[in-house]
């Protein structure tokens, strides 16, 4: 083993040590190139067991199918990965921001493991979430292993987001914008084209053993003027099911949190729900890519009524898998459901108006896509460019870009944190690049503080104390026990200051007498938010920080806010 990291640093430092940016292009294909093949051994499996379980669909107990799956997944997550159910995706948005892009190697196979048996037995969700997991892993993983540095180990994971993606859909141009868009949430140069040629490794590994074109074909569509103002009031519609969509997702969650089951009965009792949804709504099962293909060649046949009974059933079914213990994502959903509104939209709009010109049903299935995409994850580039590669749908490229501004926008302003990024709001986690929270979250408490203070006893009389006045700077002396060496309070010189214009007090006064008590304190395991906000309770500039009663040293605003311009200017150099 020595031998191979001896020879792997020789040939690391001949090749790299003089380019960073061409390591990261050659780590980027490597990682483009197993993200890919994580995710066509995903596709590939759920394929094989879908048509396996097929014949199986017709018995009277296969709506219990779903629900052994997610039974399956709960345990394994929960037993053996010991990681948690749902989608993942924010534990990665999270990574990067606060860690550096650090995720565990496991992460790179539980999740495919998981998602598999979710969605293969039937669960309501999609493969793309748990492929983003494992492909984010994998470049986590050999950015480890290359011993590179946090921004570079975070391109990697995006490299590995973006392979991932264009591996599942094929599609290249999406894997890129959804990395950068959502997962890093920052356009760099030096980002761009390492996540730029991962992306296309992972789309060439996905064509060299799946060939074929694109993931739903269909006929060019007739689209003209006429439809800009049919898709702008799609776009309103798109942007109100986003919104509920979430909401059901988050609530659905919420609840079961709060009950009283364990994983593995929440588990069960989605599935068992799902499975016996599809009994009368066969399109909530799985992730639904036949449904859409359908509806976009214009072979799907169904009423207004049982449409709109489709889509809140997929809304539901999908918050009962995911949020009761499945494993899977939300891209697929998204997909069926928007497909779903686009066909109901346009049934309406002939309904209302039969005469107006305008194009067909399957064009209108790709607006209400991308709709839905660019509303629930509130990434309208995302949504523009995967419905373009994954339908090949280039004619309609002007409806597309005018539904995915206005759907992202509005529902934006009904709601301002996307599906991703709510869970990570409430926790107080959502920390983007060159925003407060995650300048501070960078930052550590030990480069702050100062620590050369000059300490006082507790027990020295007062006329002592004046004669350190004369030779030091400081404002602020922290007390400190003889006997146990434990930290008591703090002298303030703004608060003293009748002492010290009155001789005859100071024999006659001993510092435990006049030091403040009150005086909140921090400690090693604070971060700087919470460090500020201590500072403004008490209307200071400066706290002392203390660790197991022990004085440590003091922090000021002063000290926070010139390491603050300092990150700032960090983070905003596109270094």
């Amino acid at each position: 083993m020595s031998i191979i990291k001896n020879w792997y640093k020789n040939v690391y430092h001949k090749l790299f040590h003089l380019d960073d940016r061409l390591l990261l292009i050659i780590a980027g294909i490597f990682v483009g190139v197993c993200s890919g093949l994580a995710a066509v051994a995903l596709r590939l499996s759920l394929e094989v067991v879908l048509e396996w379980l097929h014949p199986f669909r017709h018995y009277w107990w296969a709506f219990l199918l779903p629900a052994i799956g997610a039974l399956l997944s709960s345990l394994y997550l929960e037993k053996i990965a010991r990681e948690g159910a749902g989608h993942g995706v924010p534990e990665v948005i999270y990574a990067v921001s606060r860690y550096g892009g650090l995720l565990r190697f496991r992460s790179s196979y539980s999740r495919l493991i998981s998602s598999f048996l979710t969605i293969g037995s039937g669960g309501s969700a999609g493969p793309e979430a748990p492929v983003v997991m494992s492909g984010s892993s994998i470049g986590s993983s050999i950015a480890k292993f290359l011993g590179l540095n946090d921004r570079q180990r975070i391109t990697l994971v995006g490299c590995g987001t973006a392979g991932a993606i264009a591996s599942i859909f094929n599609a290249p141009i999406a894997g890129l914008v959804f990395s950068i868009e959502v997962i890093l949430g920052e356009w760099k140069f030096v980002n761009i084209i390492p996540i730029a040629i991962a992306a296309v490794a992972g789309a060439e590994v996905s064509q060299a053993i799946i060939p074929e074109q694109i993931l739903f074909n269909h006929q060019p569509f007739q689209v003209g003027a006429s439809d800009i103002l049919p898709s702008i009031c799609l776009a309103m519609v798109t942007a109100i099911i986003s919104v509920l969509f979430t909401k059901i997702l988050r609530q659905t969650a919420k609840i079961a949190k709060k009950s009283f089951f364990p994983l593995w009965v929440r588990a069960v009792i989605g599935g068992s729900t799902v499975g016996i949804m599809a009994i009368f709504i066969p399109v909530v099962l799985g992730e639904g890519y036949h449904f859409i293909q359908s509806m976009i060649s214009g072979t799907f046949s169904m009423s207004i009524f049982f449409i709109f009974v489709a889509i809140f059933g997929k809304i539901f079914a999908t918050a009962m898998t995911l949020g009761w213990g499945g494993s899977g994502g939300i891209f697929a959903p998204c997909l069926l459901i928007g497909s779903l509104t686009g066909i109901v939209f346009h049934k309406a709009l002939f309904s209302l108006f039969p005469s107006i010109e305008c194009a067909s049903e399957g064009a209108y299935a790709l607006l209400g896509m991308t709709g839905l995409i660019s509303g629930v994850m509130q990434a309208p580039l995302t949504g523009i460019f995967l419905i373009v590669e994954i339908t090949s749908g280039y004619e309609t490229i002007l409806p597309l870009i005018v539904v995915s501004s206005i759907s992202s926008t509005m529902s934006h302003y009904i709601d301002p944190a996307s599906f991703y990024f709510k869970e990570l709001i409430e926790r107080g986690q959502f920390l983007r690049p060159g925003t407060d929270a995650r300048i501070l979250a960078d930052l550590n408490i030990r480069e702050l503080i100062e620590t050369s203070y000059i300490e006082v006893s507790e027990n020295m009389v007062f006329r002592k104390f004046i004669e350190i006045l004369k030779t030091s700077q400081q404002n602020f002396y922290p007390v400190i026990a003889d006997e146990t060496g434990e930290y008591k309070g703090v002298i303030q010189i703004s608060t003293i200051r009748k002492y010290a214009l009155d001789p005859g007090m100071y024999d006659m006064i001993f510092l435990n007498q006049i030091m403040d008590t009150e005086v909140m304190t921090a400690s090693l395991e604070n971060d700087l938010q919470e460090v500020l906000d201590i500072m403004d309770i008490d209307n200071v500039d400066s706290i002392p920080v203390v660790e197991n009663d022990k004085f440590i040293g003091m922090i000021s605003k002063t000290m926070i806010l010139d390491l603050y311009r300092r990150e700032l200017i960090m983070q905003t150099s596109g270094q």
